[in-house]
């Protein structure tokens, strides 16, 4: 399949793999790329510039095919060490930067100079824009449905992605809500140019995560999912779980008097805990309405021939039998 995304990135189908942290290690990223999609490294779960160039190393061994590299730009007092992290990217020979977080406009003009394209992860038409008048080449627009931080304005895309389709001139994908070839030739005909997954690959063989965090996923329905930190304007999608409960009820009790430091044992430093050792109930993790949708565990070369296979069906047989 052939979209302004396949051609921006070099990639066979139009299918990113999104940054997620632990989860998006060398063998996500690689198996995603192999595939014919996107992979994506995760930077800032490399705990500092020089593991992420390990990574990226590493992740070469395993493809020829082009991936790229997440870096999310946190509004912290820690501030990562950015320039050092943009160096391993550039060093590593990675020519696709997805950014997110805080306004990237710091850092293109050096991701420019080295011929990388960014493709930043937006949550409304207003900061899309944004993304489009400081030089990014794509944008990843983010439906209220999907998991992490969908932001605070809570428009779902089927109203989302025409609106961007209707003002914006770059390439985009829809994120949120993905999951299978009806997802991609909706967000095609909703104006998109591709999709991007990420709860969805998760729930895949490779996903270098404890096999409890995919069998929660397998087991929820989209019912499953909260929204935690919205008093602190972070609002993020989770699975629910006790963790989450006890933020709920934090956040309830104290109202617009919480602070972070009220619910922190519940969300920092969990995900080593979560994804790695499988502790579920050991604090809030992202995830998206999307489970509802996930019936099985494929690998990811399954999945993605599958999704093609699903989408050339509705596009060749259903959509084209139903033109009278």
């Amino acid at each position: 399949m052939k979209t302004r995304i396949t051609e921006l990135f070099g990639i066979q189908h139009p299918i990113i793999q999104g940054g997620m942290h632990y989860v998006g290690f060398a063998e996500m990223a690689a198996a995603v790329s192999n595939a014919g999609g996107l992979g994506i490294i995760t930077g800032l779960t490399q705990k500092t510039p020089e593991l992420l160039a390990a990574e990226i190393a590493r992740c070469h061994q395993m493809t020829d095919k082009p991936f790229g590299v997440n870096l999310t730009f946190l509004p912290i007092v820690n501030t990562p060490d950015y320039p050092g992290y943009i160096k391993a990217i550039i060093d590593g020979g990675i020519k696709i930067v997805e950014t997110a977080g805080n306004n990237p406009q710091k850092y293109l003009p050096l991701l420019k100079e080295h011929g990388i394209k960014v493709i930043h992860k937006c949550t409304s038409v207003r900061h899309a824009l944004k993304a489009q008048s400081i030089g990014c080449d794509a944008i990843s627009v983010d439906g209220f449905e999907c998991g992490g931080h969908p932001g605070e304005d809570d428009v779902p895309n089927f109203i989302l992605l025409p609106r961007a389709a209707e003002e914006l001139k770059i390439p985009f994908v829809a994120s949120g809500g993905m999951a299978d070839g009806r997802s991609l030739v909706a967000a095609l005909a909703l104006g998109a140019d591709g999709m991007n997954m990420g709860t969805r690959f998760i729930a895949t063989k490779e996903a270098p995560v404890h096999e409890n965090v995919k069998q929660a996923i397998l087991a929820a329905s989209e019912l499953d999912t909260r929204l935690i930190l919205r008093p602190l304007r972070n609002t993020e999608r989770v699975l629910n779980n006790d963790a989450v409960q006890r933020i709920l009820e934090k956040e309830k009790r104290l109202g617009d008097k919480i602070t972070f430091q009220d619910i922190i044992g519940e969300v920092a430093g969990v995900y080593p805990r979560i994804m790695k050792e499988g502790t579920m109930e050991a604090g809030a993790f992202s995830c998206g309405m999307v489970v509802g949708l996930i019936h099985d565990i494929p690998s990811v070369q399954e999945l993605v021939d599958d999704i093609m296979k699903q989408a050339e069906s509705i596009i060749t047989q259903r959509l084209a039998g139903a033109i009278a």
